[in-house]
């Protein structure tokens, strides 16, 4: 589901730019993907598209958030260490913070991935028109191990 969602970003600069969804599924299948990871990937930008707008509006800037065990087992204490990294640097406000945790449940994989929740906030900048800065993007996408000190 993720490499989908990483070919989607990539490829498409907003989800209004996407084809329709049949036309969507063939070109993915085109491409290489297979259908459950194409089925996986298309339901779950349906969820990020109603998430985002149930969380539009919501809890200001700064609001603290205390994470549930479910959660905190569900997303691992690197990811959880991650968003509020993005919240502290002033890049993900809450109503952001949120749909990125929804979607990040929704995906499965028990603790999540670091790397996995990372194309997650990409998705939820994706979904909102927006790209995040050059210094949030290195973070989203440069290994660490592959970073040059100067």
């Amino acid at each position: 589901m993720f490499q989908v969602l990483v070919y989607l970003y990539e490829n498409y600069w907003r989800p209004d730019a996407c084809p329709e969804e049949p036309q969507l599924r063939r070109k993915l299948s085109a491409v290489g993907f297979e259908s459950d990871e194409i089925r996986d990937a298309l339901h779950w930008l349906d969820g990020l598209a109603s998430t985002a707008q149930s969380h539009t509006g919501s809890a200001g800037t700064g609001s603290l958030r205390i994470y549930t065990e479910a959660e905190r087992e569900a997303l691992g204490d690197e990811s959880i260490a991650f968003i509020g990294f993005l919240e502290s640097a002033g890049v993900l406000p809450a109503p952001m913070r949120e749909t990125v945790i929804d979607r990040a449940l929704a995906a499965g994989g028990r603790p999540l991935d670091l790397d996995d929740l990372k194309i997650i906030v990409l998705m939820v900048f994706w979904s909102h028109g927006e790209e995040p800065d050059a210094l949030i993007l290195d973070e989203l996408f440069v290994d660490p191990q592959d970073r040059l000190i100067h």
